[in-house]
């Protein structure tokens, strides 16, 4: 069983993945409620019974955050290479043609400006469909890029993190990028621009190892799973068991890693109202 894969409706299945209820029909994978879809996109995705976050893709981010027709996308036009020629058990240029086919995207990041409650803003989001939203050449660019038109517009940066970490296709080209976008942020404190991590389900390995966790105000939705190594992996190695709720954001939050954990319906409002405050409206 997919432990990431929160819920599947049978009308948009991308993937061979079975589900026990019919047609326009939801399961909650934690409460096992059954909805009818209307009632959970209402909801923003979040089940109405248990307050379980869906895992939503770009589409369901813009129309989240955006204010209606203000969402501008930049660097649609960049495309990752295959430096290595790496082959697996098929090759990265195939796997990047498979990952375009499903989600309409050439790499896992949407970059752009928008408004939120009229308050502008760069925005930089993770697609976990394409390739588990690793982090590559082309995303560290993307989010490079953003930061330089922050910095051009005076406006505060927020990027929205799902992801499984580095893309080992592209081996240390996809290490670098953890550097490069955490130089880059540096830069953006220097002139004084307010960065804003928002963690979803999930925020793993090199991307939780660099500029997800390097934000003035790290927010996390409920549940959201983040963490650099997996649990089963960190046990073997420390050779005991994790407490419960291990590597989830109200842990998180508890121990002081991150600054809040916001439910999807008033994320909006909350980075509107943070960037007022921060002064960059």
């Amino acid at each position: 069983m997919n432990l990431l894969s929160i819920f599947s409706r049978n009308k948009n299945i991308k993937e061979p993945v079975k589900s026990e209820a019919p047609a326009h029909w939801v399961k909650c994978k934690s409460c096992q409620s059954l909805m009818y879809y209307k009632e959970v996109e209402n909801q923003k995705h979040v089940c109405p019974k248990c307050g379980y976050h869906i895992r939503i893709g770009v589409k369901e981010r813009i129309e989240l955050l955006a204010d209606e027709g203000t969402f501008v996308e930049y660097d649609s036009n960049l495309r990752p290479v295959d430096p290595l020629k790496f082959t697996d058990k098929i090759s990265y240029k195939q796997r990047l043609k498979d990952a375009e086919a499903k989600t309409g995207k050439t790499s896992s990041v949407v970059s752009g400006e928008c408004e939120m409650n009229g308050v502008p803003a760069q925005v930089v989001i993770f697609d976990f469909a394409f390739m588990g939203g690793s982090l590559g050449s082309v995303e560290g660019e993307k989010i490079v890029r953003a930061v330089d038109r922050a910095i051009q517009k005076r406006q505060g940066l927020i990027i929205l993190s799902a992801s499984g970490g580095a893309r080992m296709q592209e081996s240390t080209f996809s290490l670098l990028q953890m550097s490069k976008t955490s130089a880059a942020l540096a830069k953006l404190a220097k002139h004084n621009l307010p960065y804003i991590s928002v963690l979803t389900d999930p925020t793993m390995g090199g991307v939780s190892a660099s500029f997800a966790t390097l934000g003035d105000i790290i927010i996390a939705e409920p549940g959201a799973l983040i963490g650099f190594a997996g649990q089963r992996v960190i046990e073997q190695t420390i050779g005991s068991a994790l407490p419960d709720g291990f590597q989830r954001a109200e842990f998180l939050l508890e121990k002081g890693s991150i600054d809040m954990v916001v439910n999807r319906n008033n994320l909006k409002k909350t980075l509107s109202d943070l960037l007022t405050l921060l002064k960059v409206a």
